[in-house]
């Protein structure tokens, strides 16, 4: 059963891609609903599962937002040198961005895509309405990861075949994630750890490069309302899950 709800899983992915690839020429709106997306899944998911997972304090502070900081500061740390040292190569096809910063990106939503795949399959192990309730809200946010992998990819001025193949990867991955259910399982502090680290590096990215973009052109009400639209969308299915 598991499987079969990854399978889901795979298909809204490539929807969520395919839905970006073919709004082109509202870009706005397409980062605009991206950022949005992000901004939900981190401040709405992430964070809630990671601070259940990995309770307990480091001086004062939960460990899952002490990581959350980490990541933040992790992926801006990445994109300052990377771009750095693309700068030192006189690099500016891009328009000042740089395409491994994408790549690095997606990989990461790649990665979280297959914990997706995990945590269905524990869930289902615990029982079947736990399963449900996960797998109904990993497929639905699904969607939005696809989404935002294709945007991540091109955004930084990557190919549109590596786009493609990225997303690919991320509709894949909770499948396998799913199926590595059957050789073991993931401690819930390391679980927490990782959600806690990742949904710091996704803030950074919906923040400081996925909206200041939406609106550096076109800073409409529509594209407002649409990063409005992703985040009341991504607690709709938080709301439905629980």
């Amino acid at each position: 059963m598991a499987i079969f709800v990854a399978l889901g899983a795979f298909l809204m992915t490539l929807a969520g891609g395919w839905t970006a690839q073919r709004v082109t020429d509202r870009r706005h709106l397409v980062l605009g609903l991206a950022g949005g997306l992000m901004l939900g899944v981190v401040g709405l998911d992430l964070l809630p599962e990671a601070l259940e997972a990995a309770g307990e304090e480091v001086f004062g502070v939960p460990a899952a937002l002490l990581l959350f900081v980490a990541g933040f500061l992790l992926a801006h740390l990445v994109e300052r040198l990377l771009a750095a040292r693309r700068a030192a190569h006189g690099a500016d096809e891009h328009g000042g961005r740089t395409p491994q910063v994408g790549l690095t990106a997606a990989a990461a939503m790649v990665g979280h895509s297959a914990m997706d795949g995990v945590a269905i399959g524990a869930a289902f192990q615990v029982g079947g309405g736990m399963g449900a309730a996960v797998a109904m809200a990993v497929v639905a946010h699904d969607f939005a990861d696809g989404f935002n992998t294709y945007t991540l990819t091109s955004l930084y001025g990557n190919a549109r075949r590596r786009a493609v193949a990225m997303l690919f990867a991320d509709a894949v991955a909770p499948v396998l994630g799913a199926a590595s259910t059957l050789l073991f399982s993931i401690p819930e502090g390391a679980l927490g750890a990782y959600l806690g680290l990742f949904g710091g590096v996704l803030l950074y990215l919906a923040a400081a490069e996925i909206l200041p973009e939406a609106h550096h052109e076109h800073p409409a009400r529509s594209t407002l309302l649409c990063t409005v639209a992703g985040a009341a969308f991504i607690w709709l299915v938080v709301g439905i899950a629980e």
